[in-house]
Order: structure tokens, then C-alpha cells, then sequence
């Protein structure tokens, strides 16, 4: 085994398989949709990860002839090792993308960025005309925030600041994400800190007013998209 497949096998962001047997079938369901010259969006997480090597065996079998934009450097590594062809999100618009979900409301409003890629998923889906999200059933709630706090991707030297501003829009908890394999907090591929942080209510506006904060990049609400949920 090389070091890009032994690289791929450890991945963060392939580790969580619960209900892998109901993400299997929806990443084939997702996989049979792609078409000779599309150039899709490819989002991050498990279900993501089960997609990609879904197309991946469309690739080698039938000779599938896509495109790729990758939302973070695991997705396009694995991309990588099953021979999918990646562009640069400066150079290509997807016709279509997929991804995961932490959480889906009832009117298909998302929290996502448990793996930390939130800010390049948000820019490919709402670069692209349709995204579909595989969920299972674990993943649907009556209200956003019932089961995850909602990230936020904050530039370090604002962290202070931020924080405040969080708890005027009515954070009830504010926890800096802190990494699992070394001391200190998650850095994102930007280089930035990722806040966790709950309400007791998600609003319609709560993920502009967010976006306004000054030292925030992005988060992980996702409301108002033009998504497609596939659901088991």
C-alpha cells in the first residue's frame, strides 16, 4: 500500500461509518446520477466519502468520464487515488454537487461542518443549480440545533470579539473546538478556529446575521439552498 492509500485509510473524515449499510445505498443512488462530462461538486464527510468510491468503481468499470471539485484536501486526495480528474473551483462551475449533513429541518435547512469544511461546501452549493444531500434517518430533526451545536469559522485573532457578538444573537454555549490527535484547537484548511455554538432558536436570518459578524468567515447553517434530499 502507498502512502496516499495508507493517507486515505485514516482519514478523519471517512471514520464515522454508523448506518453504513443505509449510506451505502444512497451513495450508489447518488453515484448512478453522475454523466459523461459533468463536473460535480464533491462535498466531505462519510456519506460523501462512500459516494466518492461509489463513482470511483463508475470510473474504473464503465469508464466514466467526470470532473471533480473537491471541498477539502482529504475529498480531493481520495479523488486522487480512484482516478477522478479534480479543477479548481477558480476555473470550473459544478453542474451538480453532493454532500452530507449533520442535521436537516423538516423545510430542508442544514447544519453542517463537523469536519471542519464548511466554508467550501457553502461556496460550491451555491455555486451550483442542484445539490444533493444524502441523509439518513439519524440526521433528520424537527428544528435545527435539537442535536448539534452550529459551527462557526472564526480567524483567530477575532476570537474574542466574535464570541461576544455570538452570545448578543443568543448563543446559550460557545465551545472552541479543540483537535483530537494534538494539543490545541482545530485549525481549518484556512487557517482558521472552528466555534461550536448552540441556540436555544435558529431564526431565518440567524445565518446571515452570523455571516455579518465581523472575523467570521462562514458557518455551518446552510438555509435557503436549492437542495434535493436522498433519504433512505
Amino acid at each position: 500500500m502507498d502512502w496516499k492509500s495508507k493517507l486515505i485509510n485514516n482519514l478523519n473524515f471517512g471514520a464515522n461509518m454508523n448506518n453504513r449499510e443505509a449510506k451505502l445505498s444512497l451513495a450508489a443512488m447518488v453515484a448512478a446520477k453522475a454523466k459523461n462530462g459533468e463536473t460535480i461538486g464533491f462535498g466531505s464527510g462519510s456519506s460523501s466519502y462512500l459516494t466518492i468510491l461509489e463513482i470511483g468503481k463508475r470510473v474504473a468499470t464503465e469508464g466514466l468520464q467526470i470532473k471533480a471539485i473537491p471541498t477539502s484536501h482529504e475529498v480531493e486526495l481520495t479523488c486522487t487515488q480512484q482516478q477522478i480528474p479534480t479543477v479548481s473551483f477558480n476555473t470550473a462551475r459544478p453542474d451538480w454537487c453532493f454532500d452530507g449533513a449533520d442535521e436537516i429541518d423538516p423545510k430542508s435547512n442544514l447544519i453542517k461542518g463537523r469536519g471542519g469544511a464548511m466554508f467550501k461546501e457553502k461556496l460550491i452549493m451555491a455555486a451550483s443549480p442542484k445539490t444533493f444531500i444524502l441523509a439518513d434517518s439519524s440526521k433528520l430533526a424537527k428544528k435545527l440545533g435539537e442535536k448539534f451545536p452550529v459551527p462557526v469559522e472564526v480567524i483567530p485573532f477575532a476570537l474574542s470579539s466574535v464570541e461576544s457578538s455570538l452570545l448578543t444573537l443568543g448563543a446559550v454555549s460557545i465551545q472552541l473546538r479543540m483537535a483530537g490527535g494534538k494539543d490545541g484547537p482545530v485549525i481549518t484548511e484556512n487557517g482558521n478556529f472552528i466555534l461550536d455554538v448552540r441556540f436555544n432558536d435558529i431564526g431565518e436570518g440567524l445565518e446571515k446575521m452570523i455571516k455579518l459578524i465581523p472575523g467570521v468567515l462562514d458557518s455551518g447553517l446552510f438555509m435557503g439552498y436549492n437542495i434535493e434530499v436522498v433519504s433512505s
